[in-house]
């Protein structure tokens, strides 16, 4: 199997050798070139290009932003974000993930060398999981809004029903982008949703903000005790797990600590294990893009307790792990292209 190629671009000498010596002592890792800007590297890409880039935020002559996205409209190539800017939270870390970022590392600004040391395995581990996402396919998304992609939803109906419907949505790699193509379309007349994506802790509330200032319906990072309510999606926080309970006809979360689940907090199979239990076939189950399993015995599980369960397809996944899971184990009724699930969750509920 050939080596993961990858370009360093950082504007420290310091940082440039150190990450290239942790990377290279990695045998499925070659490091094939380093620069200290964006236009030194794209330079060097004219020769050979990286199947990974390990890009730095603040240097000179362009910033790391500017330049993913420029490699994102050109040739879209797996970045990892690795900055002292990008701290948990910021509105420049999740800038950079809705530009396509695959991962980001937060430098410290004080003992840098001895951090980057002591973070070797999350280094090799990025690069191996950037080298493995297509990213490609977020740029090949078309974005089209509600009233193309579905009729309001009935004025009546609801209120019929014995209990609330809601909508449990699980997701990694890629998923920041594949959320904002599903939330978007959907109308303020929609089920509740509660949503898993895997990020680090203080990185979730202000995703949920810049969702919440793009689409119809209201999103936020939930607190313990929300209620889940028609036309709002609530985002399990970094770090903690969110699990869904009824008292009555009506649904809350509970946000709680708790250990790794599949290497994971929050996890994808804690939200689905406890939506089967408590909403059955009055929920629907759709997994998405990701790396490894999560979601996937919890998919099934809500598949056995009378939920619709959906799949992102391969076509249209950065990564096709964790659907690829779920349909393998049983759990999914339907895979369905990213551009055509916020249409189908409107038909299915």
């Amino acid at each position: 199997m050939s080596r993961i190629k990858v370009m360093v671009v950082d504007d420290s000498a310091v940082v440039r050798e150190v990450v290239s010596k942790l990377l290279s002592v990695d045998p499925g890792i070659q490091v094939i070139a380093t620069a200290a800007d964006p236009l030194l590297a794209m330079v060097r890409m004219k020769t050979q290009w990286p199947d990974v880039i390990v890009l730095d935020i603040e240097m000179p002559r362009m910033d790391g932003i500017t330049f993913l996205k420029k490699i994102m409209h050109e040739r879209p190539t797996p970045v990892v974000i690795c900055s002292t800017l990008a701290e948990a939270g910021t509105k420049t870390s999740i800038e950079a993930l809705a530009a396509g970022a695959v991962a980001i590392i937060t430098k410290p600004k004080l003992g840098l060398k001895q951090f980057l040391n002591d973070s070797s395995n999350d280094l090799v581990l990025a690069v191996k999981t950037a080298a493995a996402a297509n990213v490609k396919k977020l740029m090949v998304v078309e974005k089209q809004n509600a009233d193309v992609m579905l009729s309001a939803a009935p004025s009546h109906g609801a209120m019929t029903l014995t209990t609330e419907r809601v909508v449990a949505l699980g997701t990694s790699t890629g998923g920041t982008q594949a959320l904002e193509v599903v939330l978007r379309v959907l109308p303020r007349v929609c089920p509740g949703i509660v949503i898993v994506q895997h990020m680090p802790e203080k990185f979730t509330a202000e995703f949920a903000r810049r969702l919440d200032g793009l689409c119809q319906i209201s999103v936020k990072e939930a607190q313990h005790n929300d209620r889940v309510v028609q036309g709002q999606a609530l985002i399990a926080p970094g770090g903690k797990h969110m699990m869904m309970r009824r008292n009555g006809a009506q649904y809350f979360v509970d946000v709680v600590d708790g250990p790794l689940v599949n290497r994971h907090r929050p996890s994808v199979d804690v939200l689905f294990r406890s939506v089967a239990k408590t909403a059955g076939a009055n929920a629907l189950g759709v997994i998405m893009t990701g790396m490894g399993d999560d979601g996937a015995a919890g998919l099934l599980e809500m598949h056995h307790a009378g939920a619709r369960t959906l799949a992102q397809d391969e076509d249209s996944c950065v990564v096709f792990g964790m659907p690829k899971e779920a349909i393998k184990r049983g759990g999914v009724e339907r895979t369905v292209p990213l551009n055509l699930i916020g249409r189908e969750i409107m038909q299915q509920m």
